[in-house]
């Protein structure tokens, strides 16, 4: 920019300075990489003399750039120093770690398509030396942060989008339809994120039915949240849905979901609970089978009590054959809830204490709770949850609310 005449500027309210009466612009903070002291010294003139809310600050090489960009808005770049020429130094400056900022390249008259090229290579603008005064330079400093704060904004959201169809689709491979035809038992489905921003996490649910008088159910939870882990949990439960179409004995059922589990897990910490239950509608029973899992609850004549199944070990501890429990309904009229723990960790208000399978079993006693329908009492006992717990909960939850009879 050597050589340049800086003329006096004229603003719209006649003075030579700035309207006292406009509201003062943020402040910003910017980096000039630039090796020539004249230059240097002439984009500080032009900037004062436009009263520019700028903070200027000069580094003479990239080096000394790379100790001085954090926390700063905009970079002016030269494309000729001492450390690096041309499109390199640009490359150099996007790929600092701590480089938030925008990028606005310096070119000379004869390099103009250099600036084009910075453009194109990520840099928000570029200015040709000697042909800017301050208030030009002024409005493309802040255009250029303007522009890469747009671009960061499209960029996040785009990831938002993506994770959110991501999202959907592992949620269709967690959460599927019911694969029932009889009309004897009516199930309620239902599924809550926890707070976490990530991916939906690892719960799932299923419900197949085999034979006329008998329905498979499933209940899930993959520890841990994120891509892997509710992949895992589609796996897992596409994977316990063809064994029981397949009629494989139900003693074996979760020992083969175990190895699935053992050969597909990213680390040999990862881990899965599982509720499962087969319901003989012809004789009014059902088998509980549990591997590190919260009971399902029995609800019936106005009462809420978990089954008493043996607890088990998580899948992928230590494989073990999981122990039967037979329930024998005593009438025609009852409900079975199954659950992942995200709905029982949530604090009840009291110290640290949890709202665990009493509370819940509590909370379904509630006369309060008789007078909302089967359908919305999932959500129902969550909200509640979730005023005990005093905001959102820290897990997700998935439940199944089989009904016979229509009543609890």
């Amino acid at each position: 920019m050597t050589g340049s005449s800086v003329a006096p500027l004229a603003y719209p309210h006649g003075g030579l300075g700035p309207n006292p009466n406009l509201p003062q612009r943020e402040r910003l903070r910017v980096l000039l990489v630039e090796d020539d002291e004249g230059d240097a010294f002439l984009v500080a003139e032009l900037l004062a003399e436009a009263d520019a809310a700028v903070d200027l600050v000069v580094a003479t090489s990239l080096n000394e750039a790379r100790q001085r960009i954090a926390g700063v808005d905009c970079v002016l770049l030269d494309l000729g120093l001492p450390d690096a020429q041309g499109l390199d130094g640009l490359r150099q400056v996007l790929e600092m770690p701590s480089n938030t900022a925008a990028v606005c390249v310096l070119t000379g008259r004869s390099d103009e398509h250099l600036g084009i090229g910075a453009v194109a290579k990520g840099a928000q603008d570029y200015l040709v030396k000697g042909q800017v005064d301050g208030i030009l330079l002024t409005r493309a400093l802040r255009y250029a942060v303007e522009r890469k704060r747009a671009d960061e904004n499209a960029r996040r959201l785009r990831e938002i989008e993506l994770r959110q169809a991501e999202s959907a689709r592992l949620e269709r491979g967690l959460l599927p339809q019911p694969l029932m035809e009889t009309d004897e038992v009516a199930v309620n489905t239902f599924y809550r994120p926890g707070r976490h921003a990530a991916l939906i996490g690892g719960d799932f649910y299923d419900v197949v039915q085999t034979r006329p008088d008998c329905i498979d159910l499933i209940v899930g939870d993959v520890c841990g949240h994120g891509v892997d882990e509710a992949a895992l949990g589609v796996e897992l439960r596409v994977a316990w849905r063809a064994l029981v179409l397949a009629r494989v004995p139900d003693d074996q059922v979760l020992p083969a979901l175990e190895q699935v589990l053992m050969s597909e897990r990213r680390a040999r910490e990862i881990f899965a609970s599982v509720a499962a239950v087969r319901l003989d509608l012809a004789n009014n029973r059902a088998t509980v089978r549990l591997a590190g899992h919260p009971p399902p609850l029995l609800l019936t004549g106005g009462r809420a009590t978990a089954v008493a199944a043996p607890p088990g070990l998580l899948l992928g501890i230590r494989p073990r054959p999981q122990i039967a429990y037979d329930i024998e309904f005593t009438t025609d009229d009852w409900s079975l809830l199954m659950y992942t723990d995200g709905i029982i960790e949530g604090r009840t208000g009291t110290g640290d204490d949890r709202l665990d399978v009493p509370g819940l079993s509590a909370l379904l006693a509630d006369p309060a709770s008789r007078r909302i329908g089967l359908p919305d009492l999932p959500g129902w006992l969550v909200g509640r949850a979730e005023e005990f717990n005093g905001g959102p909960l820290a897990d997700d939850v998935a439940m199944l609310l089989v009904s016979r009879g229509g009543g609890r």
